[in-house]
């Protein structure tokens, strides 16, 4: 079995020769993204001592940067707000739509991130909105919730739309619930054209107003060009991808743990780091299933370049609700749902219990383990630990 290998890893190894080639093409959030992951679980974020209750074992654990692109530090985040979604869940079938941008489109949004993901976003969610209160389809006002993703499983520029719906809504009079049909929600032909016409209106408008950027060979974009470089995709039919429904509110839940804080590349993906070159996993979509899963080897600059295709703009958000699940009208359209699907409102958590920290148990009997002593940044313990130190908690 080869030694466990991280993203940080590769970024201590590689990361300052990167930045020096690579200087002045580099932005702040990429720059930050990269020192925050170098120094993720080591002593210059400082950290704790932990102690087990039972047989007084010591371990440290050095803190988290609790950045949202590093794989180490999305588990604590994950877990937190999947506690907070569960009492959205309601009683009904959920179904798992995905909008996706076409490759001419998807060169457009690299140069202007935050301007194409967040139209993507609204066009997407504008779309299922849109046709489900049409009385020819479902006619009824739904909820989604939506997940950013930028990658392909290469780490490719591939950018898409998660939509995580449940099957059915509240009729416009607010008198009953309407459910979907137990295997199918909308049709997607109709939301792939509407998608289109949406989408590519608003780019254009932006273009018009001269709020995209172009670099490179799509420099010429500038100029009316832009208009013969959508040409080919204006009617083409644009694929949402609906997928099975969900199997019970668990399943739900175990979907979006996985989906909501994913980063380009886990670490459990990456299989070898040598001189020059990181090897790992990846799915071929184009292989029958039982070969999908193939190994890549990168060269380690090609490696950063690709994980850094993904980092967000300052500020963006990646998760957003629409709908009956949107933050201003969720309390009250879930409460309004479950009294017509005659659902129990959800349990309520006890303020005054002391939250799980996930706090890995003592290695050595299982115990309890209890924190004893903290320190700073670049600081150490006062007294040393009697194993060496641990990389697998944060700061509780």
């Amino acid at each position: 079995m080869h030694a466990s290998i991280e993203v940080a890893d590769i970024f201590r190894a590689a990361g300052p020769a990167y930045r020096v080639a690579h200087a002045g093409q580099l932005s702040l959030q990429q720059l930050k993204v990269m020192s925050a992951i170098e120094l993720c679980r080591t002593a210059a974020l400082g950290g704790h001592v932990e102690a087990c209750a039972d047989c007084g074992q010591r371990r440290i654990a050095y803190n988290s940067c609790r950045n949202r692109h590093c794989p180490k530090c999305q588990g604590a985040a994950a877990r937190t707000w999947l506690a907070e979604r569960e009492a959205d869940l309601l009683p009904v079938g959920y179904f798992h739509v995905v909008f996706t941008l076409p490759a001419e489109v998807a060169e457009i949004a690299f140069h202007n991130k935050a301007l194409v993901y967040d139209l993507l976003f609204k066009a997407a969610s504008e779309t299922m909105l849109t046709i489900a209160a049409d009385p020819r389809h479902l006619g009824a006002r739904i909820g989604t919730t939506a997940v950013l993703h930028t990658w392909g499983s290469a780490m490719t520029h591939h950018p898409h739309v998660h939509m995580i719906v449940p099957g059915g809504g509240i009729a416009p009079d607010g008198s009953r619930w309407i459910s979907s049909r137990l295997a199918f929600l909308l049709p997607v032909r109709v939301l792939g054209k509407l998608f289109r016409r949406l989408f590519l209106t608003r780019l254009i408008a932006l273009h018009d107003a001269g709020q995209l950027a172009f670099f490179g060979t799509l420099a010429p974009l500038i100029e009316p060009a832009f208009l013969r470089h959508l040409s080919p995709i204006r009617n083409k039919r644009w694929v949402v991808y609906a997928k099975a429904p969900f199997a019970g509110p668990e399943a739900v839940l175990a979907y979006l743990s996985r989906y909501t804080h994913r980063v380009a590349i886990s670490n459990r993906r990456i299989i070898r780091l040598d001189e020059s070159d990181v090897t790992f996993r990846y799915k071929d979509y184009r292989r029958p299933d039982v070969d999908r899963q193939q190994a890549m080897t990168l060269a380690t600059d090609e490696f950063i370049r690709r994980f850094l295709l993904h980092v967000l703009p300052r500020g963006f958000h990646r998760i957003r609700h629409y709908g009956l699940l949107a933050s201003s009208a969720r309390k009250a359209s879930l409460a309004l749902a479950r009294e017509l699907l005659a659902a129990a409102p959800p349990a309520t958590n006890d303020p005054s219990a002391e939250p799980d920290d996930f706090r890995p148990p003592c290695p050595c009997c299982g115990g309890r383990m209890i924190v004893i002593e903290v320190f700073e940044r670049w600081g150490q313990p006062r007294g040393p630990p009697h194993d060496s130190p641990s990389t697998g908690s944060s700061t509780p």
